[in-house]
């Protein structure tokens, strides 16, 4: 999980993530400074949250300076409060900080758990992070999206195709990529992995229910980390892998696919392989979990610290060595002397 500018969250915005989300918080001032996401200020709850809106909101905006609001409302999901992320970044704020911004906001959605943020909002202008600016924000987001004469005919022609037959062609396609639906359970323990609740979750596919379910979820060093992969099934592991390089500490998500060949039958072999690129949308996407590096094992014994160091972070050849020019053909003898015949008389 590396951070696409570096700036992390300090200490003190830290601790306040974590005691800020018993409901006493409304709204949440982030900035940079000095090279970190750092707490500006907090406003308390004192109504609903429609009406705490104007109150709290455009107040803690700037002219010409962008930073992050986080807006508590007042729904809940399985985490928690659910919070809105405002990304206030003035059309006349420096070009520098407007893209520090944009680069950091993944950075502080990981931070603060990006399973507790059910939207976001971009503002370039106060009326925009009214309430009345956010209630537009979501008609649009309802709204169709405009489209062009060639998706309308496209859609038209897949309309007409819903009735055709089914060959081995087209169900070849079909099988190309799958979606199952994912357990609640199975996306909270994801969600625990940026939280530090866990390092290690282990998802398993029901082949009968068509559901990617939670198999296992714990903390585990990377020796022991091939003791969880079964030899007798496939699975879909997340492990964040915690190790130092070159001085620098890392914390890098590993996605691996781990198949034991022929001990699976052929359609778990199939919906193991068609529904990995599905999962790894989910975990991108709506988990907000940036994954360093996807590992595909058959043998669970591959799966040691140092695999996972030379697949994170692979050694360059420093020193090539240089192109032998090939030896030429085997010598076919002394070169023969021709003398010149006696001149004619």
């Amino acid at each position: 999980m590396s951070h696409q500018t570096g700036i992390v969250a300090n200490q003190e915005l830290m601790t306040f993530f974590g005691s800020c989300r018993n409901g006493s918080v409304r709204a949440i001032k982030i900035s940079i400074e000095d090279e970190q996401l750092s707490l500006h200020t907090h406003v308390p709850a004192e109504s609903t949250w429609e009406t705490d809106w104007d109150s709290t909101v455009p107040d803690l905006t700037d002219d010409k300076q962008p930073t992050y609001i986080l807006y508590r409302l007042d729904s809940k999901n399985s985490m928690g409060f659910e919070w809105l992320l405002i990304t206030w970044s003035p059309d006349d704020s420096p070009v520098r900080q407007k893209m520090l911004y944009a680069s950091t906001k993944a950075t502080l959605k990981k931070e603060f758990g990006g399973a507790q943020i059910k939207d976001e909002v971009f503002g370039t202008t106060k009326e925009d992070v009214t309430l009345t600016g956010y209630r537009r924000h979501l008609r649009a987001q309802k709204a169709p999206a405009p489209r062009s004469m060639a998706e309308e005919e496209r859609d038209e022609i897949k309309r007409a195709e819903v009735g055709v037959d089914v060959s081995v062609d087209t169900k070849q396609q079909t099988m190309g990529s799958v979606s199952f639906p994912i357990s609640r359970e199975a996306l909270d323990e994801v969600a625990g992995l940026s939280q530090g609740r866990v390092n290690y979750v282990q998802l398993s596919i029901d082949l009968d229910k068509e559901t990617i379910n939670l198999a296992a979820a714990d903390t585990t060093p990377a020796a022991a980390l091939a003791r969880h992969v079964p030899t007798d099934h496939a699975r879909y592991h997340l492990y964040v892998f915690s190790h130092q390089y070159e001085g620098d500490q890392f914390h890098s998500l590993v996605f691996i696919y781990s198949m034991p060949g022929y001990n699976c039958s052929i359609r778990e072999r199939m919906l193991y392989s068609s529904c990995k690129s599905s999962v790894i949308d989910v975990i991108e996407n709506q988990c907000q979990l940036s994954i360093t590096k996807k590992i595909e094992v058959d043998d669970p014994s591959e799966l040691t610290e140092q695999f996972l160091m030379d697949e994170i972070h692979p050694k360059k050849m420093l020193h090539r060595p240089k192109f032998a020019k090939p030896k030429g053909p085997a010598s076919r003898g002394a070169k023969r002397l021709t003398k010149p015949g006696p001149a004619d008389s």
